[in-house]
């Protein structure tokens, strides 16, 4: 399976990340280029596009926008996928990773540990909800998966 090398984010339409939420994103993102696997299934009779891939993520008009380049630049793929999927989860995990900051400053560690492991049940649930979401389009890991889930979360407007 092949493997994204590159990603960037345009979070330019997205509310400004809160110092946390910014750092998990950084975290994600580093996470995700030392080990992932993406690869792109060949469509209509043609070979499946060969990696490692670069990776544009970017909301646009109102969709999650998936844009796939190969090493040299030139567009591989391009996916758009409805936010409506996304919407809950992305709601309870922001919720949820605010309790846990906030637990993590005055909470003793039996409740901050209870905390997270909600946390990563809901980043689990987001992760499926991303493979389900690119079946046919992409074929991803959890592990790859749970990051660019983090990445989608810096893009997809809360309240």
């Amino acid at each position: 399976m092949s493997r994204i090398i590159q990603i960037e984010i345009d979070d330019s339409q997205a509310p400004p990340a809160t110092p946390e939420m910014d750092q998990e994103r950084r975290v994600a993102i580093f996470d995700l280029i030392e080990d992932n696997s993406f690869a792109v299934p060949g469509r209509d009779g043609q070979p499946a596009p060969q990696g490692p891939f670069k990776l544009d993520l970017c909301i646009r008009e109102r969709r999650l926008v998936f844009d796939l380049a190969d090493e040299g630049g030139d567009k591989v793929a391009e996916f758009h996928l409805s936010l409506g999927p996304f919407r809950q989860v992305t709601k309870d995990y922001f919720q949820i990773c605010q309790s846990y900051f906030d637990a993590v400053k005055r909470l003793p560690p039996a409740q901050i540990e209870a905390i997270d492991m909600a946390r990563r049940g809901i980043h689990n649930e987001g992760a499926r909800t991303l493979q389900e979401r690119l079946e046919g389009k992409a074929e991803l890991d959890i592990d790859t998966a749970r990051r660019l889930f983090t990445l989608i979360c810096a893009l997809v407007p809360q309240g």
